[in-house]
């Protein structure tokens, strides 16, 4: 009888401190769209306003109840990439520096169609810093799944975690 009261109790614990990352999605949402995002620059990959617009329709379907709708969208996400460069930085002894920076920055617009009042605008930047011997182009894919996958986490908990 004392084991069955504690495994209850262990089981009632642990659900209680399971959470759905805090989601909080209005009530009369069920549908969401992700328009194709634009490229406001000139030195970034060609696909990557489609990468960032199936990597954010991924997060959504994934992580959320809502199902993805061209048609009757309650909830609509628009945007630019608006910044994709290089720096140089932690500068070496000769002019020279470790390290470069590849930043990407989003503009994203979330629309709710029930609730006007929720909509907003925000630009949104990450960064990733390799060797400054390496190659790019080599990098390139890589280094801009890492910072898609914070930029798309970042945008998500804007627009269902009140943060």
């Amino acid at each position: 009888m004392i084991i069955r009261i504690i495994t209850v109790s262990l089981l009632l614990s642990l659900f209680s401190c399971y959470s759905f990352k805090g989601i909080s999605i209005p009530p009369t949402a069920d549908y969401f769209f992700v328009e194709d995002f634009g490229i406001a620059v000139r030195n970034a990959p060609s696909d990557i306003n489609q990468r960032f617009a199936e990597a954010l329709r991924r997060k959504i379907i994934n992580e959320s109840r809502l199902k993805y709708s061209e048609d009757n969208a309650d909830l609509i996400f628009s945007g630019n990439i608006t910044g994709y460069q290089v720096n140089s930085i932690a500068p070496e002894e000769g002019n020279t520096t470790a390290l470069n920076r590849l930043e990407i920055r989003v503009k994203v617009d979330f629309t709710n169609t029930d609730n006007p009042d929720e909509d907003w605008s925000n630009t949104f930047s990450f960064f990733q810093d390799y060797d400054s011997n390496a190659d790019l182009q080599s990098l390139e894919e890589g280094l801009v799944e890492i910072i898609f996958r914070q930029l798309v986490e970042d945008v998500f908990n804007k627009a269902f975690t009140n943060w």
